[in-house]
């Protein structure tokens, strides 16, 4: 996206609903690098487009800015950039509309702006004026409404629809930034100076005989962003200057305010993680895109958002794209690589190898969720079959080619025979003579390709009437002699015929050899998939345990290790080396050392195909194996 422009609201609450702006849907979709996506929410008049404004770097030209009563802006307005410190990463900017606006018809807007900044941001930035007080926190009763109008699972399959584990939502919620404007209090406690940080959660500390109702807020803040972060901002600007605040120079602005406003911003180009799923699969803007038309269509038709099923939903959308990817980047590197017609099957299938080994780490590098290998199976039979195609493609290019230059070498041959030059005493013999010498010539011309000896053979084949009417007009030989070429001409059909035979066999077990290598790349690959996807997980789990954005430890919910996880991989079957299946089971995670059956499988299934194996998790064996798939 132009970093010199903000685009259309993708988000917007005109004509009822939330209709999505088509147009700024289509430029996030069109972001393919990784996204880091802060969104910014509060009460309407508190500044946050312009604080988003110093965030993008931008003194004039980004969100509008209003300055009288009325809240300014509509909808969700999204600002793409460059990120600044982040090579390769955009920085995606959602400027929500204002909470609590009195204007507005339907209070439920405000519940689905909130709803969608939760969903689709890494961070959330809640802009509030003054202080940290209660009636602040009551304020943020949007956070205590979240699991009525957000759902972690699908229900029936292990997830509850109300009172769902916090722990669930953890793993879906953004980084948690509260910036407190126009502050004019001593950060002090007790007689000591304070954080910022320290300030914030002394706010969100429990009161002893204060009613649970009025603890909500701050339980839910507790639970639900454990990854939380304080800044205090002065006002920029003494009161007459507010109203043309875009429009003020840097030297014009309050000092107390430039210091928080230069932190918050660093802080954030600096710790604001990139946008990631549970898994820790990372989130472009294509997948954004498409996780935004996901929510919205779920709220548009009255149910509630479930995250699992728009995660999913992702998966096969991102799945599906992944397998034509990687089919493109396949005939792109043949288009690069293959010269047809090739000398040989085996520099074909090398060629095919290098072009499916790129294609693959296509599809790896943007698939995720395919934990049955459904889509891996579906680019594995469009690659067989590309392979076949191409195998196809090089016999034809070799085949035109040999009869091109067999066509063009027996022009000669043709002309004299066409002459009777071979129809005279000792003609037979000339006619032999000159045959040899044709294929000789023949032999010599490069770049034939595989089908060399097979033409050659038909063309000979086609010759055998001709050749036999030249031996029984050539008056020189006896009937003996007749017997004895003709006896000769039968026996060096046969061997060209037993070495096509065996040209032919050498080809199909070619053709194995490719199946099971096919086979053993798949495996690895995916073994390496698997690796990357348990570290991101690892990572993902420590990030719940230290916030990203502060340096103080957080307490997140562990899966307990008694809970059953599946592990999906490829393994041989008793078929043998040239056949693999897909076998799941359920399995506990383990920190002994020892795996369960499915991984010792899977790492016997490796090693005998000569892949050194990597432990991708230690695993043991669940209550009972899943049927096979």
């Amino acid at each position: 996206c132009d970093p010199r422009v903000h685009l259309p609201p993708p988000f917007s609450r005109r004509f009822g609903g939330l209709p999505l702006n088509q147009r700024a849907l289509a430029l996030l979709q069109s972001v393919r690098q990784p996204v880091v996506v802060v969104a910014i929410a509060g009460l309407y008049r508190t500044g946050k487009s312009y604080l988003l404004n110093r965030l993008a770097g931008k003194d004039r030209g980004g969100f509008s800015l209003g300055a009288t009563v009325q809240s300014h802006t509509k909808g969700i307005w999204m600002w793409c950039l460059p990120h600044p410190r982040r090579a390769g990463h955009t920085l995606v900017l959602l400027d929500t509309e204002g909470l609590g606006d009195v204007e507005k018809g339907d209070a439920k807007n405000d519940v689905w702006i909130f709803t969608l900044a939760v969903l689709l941001s890494g961070t959330l930035v809640y802009n509030s004026l003054g202080t940290i007080d209660q009636r602040a926190l009551e304020q943020l009763h949007y956070v205590t409404e979240l699991t009525e109008h957000i759902k972690v699972k699908v229900a029936g399959e292990g997830g509850r629809q109300k009172g769902e584990d916090s722990a669930e939502f953890v793993h879906f919620f953004p980084a948690f930034v509260w910036a407190v404007r126009d502050f004019t209090l001593q950060l002090e406690l007790d007689g000591r100076e304070i954080t910022e940080d320290e300030y914030l959660e002394n706010a969100l500390k429990r009161r002893q005989g204060q009613p649970e109702k009025l603890d909500l807020p701050k339980k839910y803040l507790r639970q639900y962003f454990p990854s939380r972060k304080c800044f205090v901002f002065d006002r920029p600007a003494p009161r007459c200057d507010l109203a043309r605040l875009d429009e003020l120079p840097e030297a014009a602005l309050s000092p107390d305010f430039l210091e928080p406003a230069q932190r918050f911003c660093s802080h954030i180009h600096q710790h604001a993680g990139t946008k990631t799923l549970p898994g820790g699969h990372v989130v472009t803007g294509t997948l954004l895109g498409n996780l935004a038309v996901t929510y919205v269509i779920a709220i548009r038709s009255g149910a509630v958002p479930c995250m699992e099923s728009a995660v999913l939903a992702l998966a096969q959308i991102e799945n599906s794209a992944a397998v034509g990817e990687a089919v493109a980047v396949y005939e792109e590197q043949l288009e690069w690589r293959a010269a047809l017609p090739t000398e040989s099957v085996q520099e074909l299938l090398e060629v095919h190898a290098q072009c499916e080994r790129e294609a693959l780490r296509a599809f790896m590098a943007r698939a995720f969720k395919d934990d049955e290998q459904q889509y891996q199976q579906q680019l594995k039979d469009k690659l067989d079959s590309k392979r076949a195609e191409l195998c196809h493609r090089n016999e034809e290019a070799s085949s035109d080619r040999c009869k091109a230059v067999l066509m063009e070498l027996s022009q000669e041959l043709e002309e004299r025979v066409r002459e009777g030059s071979y129809s005279v005493p000792g003609g037979y013999q000339r006619f032999l003579a000159d045959q040899r010498e044709m294929v000789e010539k023949y032999q010599r011309v490069p770049w034939k390709g595989i089908m060399a000896a097979e033409v050659l053979q038909q063309f000979l084949k086609s010759k055998e009437t001709v050749a036999q009417a030249v031996l029984q007009t050539d008056q020189s030989l006896t009937d003996r002699q007749r017997e004895i070429e003709a006896e000769r001409a039968r026996a060096e059909a046969a061997e060209r015929e037993a070495q096509r035979s065996q040209a032919m066999q050498a080809k199909t077990e070619q053709l194995l050899q490719d199946q099971t290598r096919s086979h053993q790349e798949h495996v690895q690959q995916l073994t390496a998939k698997m690796e990357q996807d348990r570290k991101q997980l690892l990572a993902e789990e420590g990030s719940r345990r230290r916030s990203p954005l502060s340096d103080r430890p957080m307490r997140s919910p562990r899966q307990s290790p008694s809970t059953p996880t599946r592990l999906s991989g490829w393994v041989l079957s008793s078929r043998g080396s040239r056949h693999l299946e897909r076998r799941a089971c359920p399995v506990e995670t383990r920190t002994d050392g020892t795996g369960g059956p499915c991984l010792q499988e899977a790492a016997r299934a490796l090693r005998s195909l000569g892949i050194d194996t990597i432990p991708v998790l230690h695993l043991t064996p669940g209550p009972r194996h899943s049927p096979r798939h």
